[in-house]
């Protein structure tokens, strides 16, 4: 099972501010739709409350540390690790998950991923909340593809 990163990112490496995306790209929405249609997602607690609703057409995965919390949505499941998460979808028929949020998500799991999908914002923003340093001692550039309002980055894991 592959594990990827998808994140949008502004050119300074905000990814949020205030617990929200700092802007509204339709076009950059609709880019990781496409990628994360029929696949889970992996978000943290703080990611899933600003989204709040589960994305469609995906398994949705909250991962938090607070034993006691729970959703009312069937298309959510809730683990107290990223571990076992990864755990869970190890046996599924599942061949690809996506980690979508937030900055400590991301953080912890940067070197447990095998790629990286990241969308840069044709801009630098203010923010609270940042995408973690991407090491290229670790990390190939495999492609760039440009849109309107951004370009996307994949990023593969070198192999040692």
């Amino acid at each position: 099972m592959e594990k990827i990163i998808i994140a949008a990112i502004s050119k300074n490496n905000v990814i949020g501010k205030d617990g929200k995306i700092p802007w509204h790209s339709k076009e950059e929405l609709q880019h990781f739709k496409k990628n994360t249609m029929s696949f889970p997602v992996i978000m943290g607690r703080k990611t899933w409350e600003a989204i709040a609703k589960p994305l469609q057409g995906r398994l949705n995965v909250v991962i938090t540390h607070d034993q006691s919390f729970s959703t009312q949505f069937h298309e959510v499941i809730v683990f107290q690790s990223l571990q076992l998460a990864f755990s869970y979808f190890s046996t599924s028929i599942y061949t690809k998950v996506f980690i979508i949020g937030g900055g400590e998500i991301f953080s912890e799991v940067i070197d447990k991923v095998d790629s990286l999908i990241l969308s840069e914002m044709n801009f630098e923003t203010e923010g609270d909340t940042f995408f973690p340093e991407i090491d290229g001692t670790k990390w190939i550039l495999d492609s760039n593809e440009l849109y309107t309002e951004f370009t996307v980055h994949h990023y593969i894991r070198k192999q040692n």
